[in-house]
């Protein structure tokens, strides 16, 4: 079975990604077409990009590169739960997706963003533009949630909609036919380039 990564994108203390992430995974859990990981960034600790050589060279010099790059490997798709700063994204989530190349070419990856009256539209605008530059193509359906606190019951767990339960089911669906599609280019051998 496929693996799907979902990955908690924001890593500030009292956010409540890490709900609305858990909450996806289990939509994914119960679809059954993946193997679910949920990655933490937090958990992560990545720090500032510190490899000497760019990604598309993929020579890792740092032990946590190398576990990231295996976690990333080890995907068949990718969802990105994140909120929106200030009109964009976190930079840790820009600073993990900077540390790979090669693990993210080829894959689906899905949004799934929060916030306040935008519900994080403009943070998955500007990841798309990332994600195409990464060579990664993203599932046409996103799962928007709007005032964000307001969906966090008093034990902390994130409370859909039936519309958002829809988007997410039709995203996971997305990415599954994605994963399909794409794995050919994933898997081909390239033939090695004369000098």
């Amino acid at each position: 079975m496929p693996t799907l990564l979902v990955l908690v994108g924001s890593t500030r203390p009292g956010r409540v990604g890490l709900s609305v992430a858990d909450w996806c995974a289990a939509r994914a859990i119960t679809d059954d077409r993946f193997t679910v990981q949920l990655v933490d960034l937090a958990d992560l600790a990545l720090p500032m990009l510190d490899e000497p050589a760019p990604a598309i060279l993929r020579r890792y010099t740092k032990d946590h590169t190398r576990a990231w790059s295996a976690i990333v490997e080890a995907a068949d798709a990718i969802v990105i739960v994140t909120p929106e700063y200030n009109h964009g994204y976190p930079a840790s989530l820009k600073n993990a997706l900077d540390y790979l190349f090669h693990e993210w070419r080829h894959k689906p990856v899905g949004f799934v963003s929060y916030g306040g009256i935008a519900a994080g539209t403009r943070a998955v605008q500007q990841l798309q533009q990332v994600a195409a530059a990464l060579q990664m193509v993203s599932a046409p359906t996103a799962v928007r949630i709007p005032f964000v606190a307001e969906r966090i019951d008093d034990q902390g767990c994130f409370l859909a909609t039936e519309a958002m339960e829809q988007a997410a089911d039709a995203m996971i669906g997305e990415l599954a036919s994605f994963h399909g599609a794409l794995l050919p280019l994933r898997t081909a051998v390239v033939p090695a380039r004369s000098v």
